[in-house]
């Protein structure tokens, strides 16, 4: 709780309570869920001094968080941040920065109080009470030690230095970091037992396309990049039966956002439905690579794009997990919230006017549909967020794997990197890892490199790396997948390597059981042998007319119910 009075007329502000999940990201930003103290030692990770002396733990006061350098005109909206831990009078306390002071007005505060010069510049980007400062204050850029002092003391006092534009200085995990302002903080969510249809694609593009068609309440989509008509035509289809339907796009992918895109987006926006666009100047995030879908109650995690590549089943290998549990479903609709609900998102119309778009060519290509989805048990799901927590939890399921880790990924960023190296430490206690990687031609030659060296280095140890053969099953590997121990499942947007990691936002589960395991692991073979499977013997054209025959009655009997409106 965070109250405001005044000493003459004793008003306080409103109570506020907050709960564990996040839904707006202010909350997050300036109250997190306990109070924040400053680091006691000599040194934190950028190697600055902060000090928390003994008149400071005495006064119950610190300073919790600074914003020196705002993404305005002249830094318009610096602020620090204090905590207050009992009601305090702070009549005639000043904040000081190494050129200047100013003073705090004649109030009683308590809880977290945001301190600034320009309050109507503040005021509008935080919940938290404002006080108002008499004088002018300029944190600098470059960095500085700035302090509350009373009677002539510091109580309290932190040190920064090179301050990134549109970045809060604040600590994190005992530590003072620089983090985006607006950024989250979650913790994974566990939740289970739960059931959960499983798909890969190519093979299944009617998994997605029916999950949406089947919503009754709610459709929250977030995504990378969203091209595909289908996928449009069921979000016009559920908003018009009474479905509250939002989108999610990143506003700089790389290349541009398409006209195919444009139009895709257009199409919603005149149909009624609210799409948002995430990034520009105060971007939380390099991207917002996530692709997910938040239906009623159900979760819909994917590697695949939004477009016919992808969830079209015109290209890729992909894989996905529809869970149908309400824990998880909240959960990602948080997520949804607050990545909605900040400075850097903007309605499509209103981002679309000055933006100009490239030209593209969609994918049209047929393959096969050999796997089919599958409804299995999960006994239990964890939901992952980058950049907030997936990197440690996915290196601890690595961690932890005793018999095998087989991984899909369209590449993998350097030997350096944590994911690679968790790989090859669980390959020299015994683990068998095996790693697959797209064959595609944008990444065929780094890869190919990467695998020689990998296979070089594990030596005798249980490693080996490919590059995918599709022969004609997909066109290329796009898929985000872990599979350890044959119980435990990765399914998401998560790329292997820490910029996607710790720069991104991106979504991905964990799902835990045997049969989750068994569905993917089957896939992962299949595609693992790829490369040395023999093209099948010719078979006469009697024997493939009759057989054409009976898979076309048998495709008519799978499309008959593969549409499950349950999932």
């Amino acid at each position: 709780m965070v109250t405001v009075e005044r000493v003459s007329e004793s008003e306080s502000g409103s109570e506020r309570g907050w709960g564990l999940k996040l839904i707006l990201v202010t909350s997050v930003l300036l109250l997190g869920t306990s109070s924040i103290a400053l680091a006691v030692g000599p040194t934190n990770s950028t190697g600055v001094t902060t000090i928390a002396s003994d008149t400071e733990r005495a006064a119950g006061i610190e300073i919790v968080r600074v914003y020196p350098n705002p993404v305005t005109d002249g830094d318009r909206g610096e602020f620090v941040v204090i905590d207050v831990s009992r009601k305090t009078n702070v009549s005639g306390w000043e904040l000081r920065d190494e050129e200047s002071v100013v003073s705090l007005p004649n109030r009683t505060v308590s809880g977290w109080i945001v301190l600034s010069t320009e309050p109507k510049a503040v005021e509008n980007i935080t919940d938290e009470p404002v006080l108002q400062l008499t004088g002018k204050i300029s944190l600098s850029n470059a960095g500085e030690r700035v302090r509350l002092v009373r009677d002539g003391t510091s109580v309290t006092t932190v040190e920064y230095s090179d301050a990134p534009e549109g970045e809060l200085y604040q600590r994190d995990s005992g530590e003072w970091t620089w983090q985006p302002f607006g950024a989250t903080d979650l913790s994974v969510v566990e939740s289970g037992p739960s059931a959960a249809r499983l798909f890969v694609l190519p093979d299944a593009p009617k998994a997605p396309a029916s999950t949406l068609d089947s919503a009754t309440d709610r459709i929250l989509l977030g995504g990378y990049t969203f091209t595909s008509d289908r996928i449009a035509s069921a979000l016009v289809r559920a908003h018009r039966r009474g479905v509250h339907v939002e989108v999610l796009v990143e506003s700089g992918p790389v290349g541009g956002i398409t006209t195919q895109e444009k139009t895709v987006l257009d199409r919603l926006t005149a149909a009624g439905i609210d799409v948002h666009v995430l990034g520009g100047e105060r971007a939380r995030y390099a991207y917002h690579h996530a692709k997910y879908a938040v239906v009623d109650d159900r979760a819909l995690v994917m590697t695949e794009n939004w477009k016919p590549s992808g969830v079209g089943g015109h290209s890729n290998r992909g894989w996905g997990a529809i869970v149908r549990d309400s824990v998880t479903a909240d959960e990602l609709a948080a997520v949804f919230a607050a990545d909605t609900g900040w400075l850097d998102t903007k309605r499509w119309r209103e981002f679309s006017r000055n933006e100009t778009f490239e030209p593209s060519e969609p994918s049209f290509e047929s393959y096969p549909s050999t796997v089919p989805p599958k409804t299995v048990p999960v006994e239990q799901t964890r939901l992952l967020a980058a950049p907030d927590n997936a990197e440690p939890e996915l290196l601890a399921v690595m961690n932890n794997a005793t018999e095998s880790i087989s991984v899909v990924q369209v590449s993998i960023e350097g030997f350096d990197g944590p994911f690679t190296q968790a790989a090859l430490q669980a390959a020299r206690r015994g683990v068998e890892v095996r790693i697959l990687l797209s064959n595609a031609w944008y990444v065929q030659d780094e890869n190919r490199a990467l695998a020689e060296r990998l296979n070089r280095l594990a030596g005798d140890s249980p490693l080996e790396v490919r590059l995918a053969e599709p022969n004609g099953r997909f066109e290329k590997i796009h898929a985000k997948g872990v599979i350890v121990d044959s119980d435990q499942v990765v399914v998401g947007s998560l790329n292997w390597n820490p910029y996607s990691a710790r720069e991104n936002r991106e979504i991905a589960v964990v799902l835990m059981g045997d049969a989750v395991g068994e569905y993917f692991s089957s896939v992962f073979d299949a595609d693992w042998r790829g490369k040395n499977e023999e093209l099948p013997t010719p078979i006469p054209v009697g024997i493939i007319a009759a057989l054409g025959i009976a898979i076309l009655i048998a495709l008519v009997l799978a499309n008959a119910l593969e549409f499950e409106p349950k999932w």
